[in-house]
């Protein structure tokens, strides 16, 4: 929040839409880096996140957390490529719009694998 603040203090210090734009490409670069940093000490950092709503095994937590990484490496790729190739106002619509609908239809995917790694509950 921290950061999002800085970045958007920028933009009204300069009055450069460009900021607001890198924001984005920024936030979910850091939000792949921490998910990342956080597999390579061998924790799933969304399992602290998500822990309450899901129960999976280990590997299911590893899985999810992989697969959330590399989207959000994809979001600010492709945030890169809307920022440079859209009109401001396309952009937007692309913010707005299309990078809620990718992450909608990105998670409604996992449900399989939230099926397949989801820990019963033993039989009483």
């Amino acid at each position: 929040p921290e950061l999002a603040r800085t970045l958007s203090g920028v933009n009204l210090l300069f009055h450069d839409a460009g900021f607001i734009q890198i924001k984005v490409t920024v936030i979910n670069l850091l939000l792949a880096a921490v998910l990342g940093a956080g597999l390579l000490r061998g924790k799933s950092l969304l399992r602290y996140l998500l822990g309450d709503a899901f129960r999976l095994s280990d590997e299911g937590w590893r899985l999810l957390t992989v697969r959330f990484a590399l989207f959000f490496l994809c979001l600010a790729a492709a945030n890169e490529v809307a920022r440079r190739v859209l009109s401001t106002d396309a952009w937007v619509n692309f913010k707005v719009f299309g990078i809620l609908g990718l992450t909608l239809v990105f998670t409604l995917a996992q449900a399989r694998l939230l099926e397949k790694h989801a820990l019963r509950e033993p039989a009483s």
